[in-house]
């Protein structure tokens, strides 16, 4: 039974099965001690996997931290990029008041179109 309980067992617990295996005969070994010492075993393994994902914890907070010299270093550049957004919006203001004309033709009323001025290139009409 001893022997049966050993087989059935994941490959992640080959360790231990190998120490009980080295370390005591198994013709003679209660089936309690067996239980006794692969709970035990259970428990060291669900304790180390327990402090692994506290100290995982613990790192993901320590990486969150900033130091204000960072802090300082976003604000020049958040204010470098205010004061050149300021700069091309005065530039296209400025762009508009006196060269921003549009290419459409605008007519006044009563004034006749010159469309019958114009002369295409290959037919001269």
């Amino acid at each position: 039974m001893v022997r049966k309980i050993l087989r059935c067992l994941p490959k992640s617990w080959m360790p231990k099965v190998t120490a009980i295996e080295e370390a005591k005969n198994l013709n003679i070994l209660p089936l309690e001690d067996l239980l006794g010492s692969l709970m035990t075993h259970e428990l060291s393994m669900q304790k180390k996997d327990d402090d692994k994902e506290k100290e995982k914890k613990k790192k993901k907070i320590v990486a969150l931290k900033s130091s204000p010299i960072e802090d300082s270093k976003d604000d020049d550049e958040n204010e470098e990029l205010a004061l050149i957004t300021r700069k091309f919006m005065k530039f296209l203001a400025s762009k508009k008041k006196f060269g921003g004309k549009t290419n459409k033709k605008i007519y006044q009323k009563g004034e006749s179109s010159n469309l019958e001025e114009i002369i295409y290139f290959e037919c001269n009409k």
